[in-house]
């Protein structure tokens, strides 16, 4: 039996929240349409963030592959962060930010 450790339940839980914001992305609803073109993106950008987005969650799954999975979604987290603070989404940007201190854990289940 797996002990679940803060780590473990981490790296779980973005698995999670990477792949549910991926499917949503990539099922491209009106909002996250509305919300892209609002801001000024091409108007299929989100099916390549939702893409990214599933590729992390798939990393972060395989033990294996987590180191580069951490790398991934880092980085299209980073970018998502940058872009909502360009565009004085600040509010929405809290959620992102708090994911970036989160990634840390996800090495520590690393064996």
């Amino acid at each position: 039996m797996q002990v679940l450790s803060l780590p473990i339940v981490t790296t779980y839980a973005l698995i999670l929240l990477f792949g549910a914001v991926g499917i949503i992305q990539l099922a491209g609803i009106p909002a996250v349409r509305a919300a892209y073109l609002r801001m000024g993106y091409p108007a299929r950008a989100y099916r390549l963030t939702g893409a990214v987005e599933l590729l992390a969650a798939c990393l972060l799954a395989v033990s294996g592959l987590r180191p580069l999975g951490v790398a991934v979604a880092a980085a299209v987290n980073f970018i998502a962060v940058v872009l909502l603070l360009k565009n004085r989404k600040y509010l929405l940007a809290t959620p992102g930010v708090m994911v970036m201190a989160a990634l840390p854990l996800v090495v520590l289940s690393i064996r």
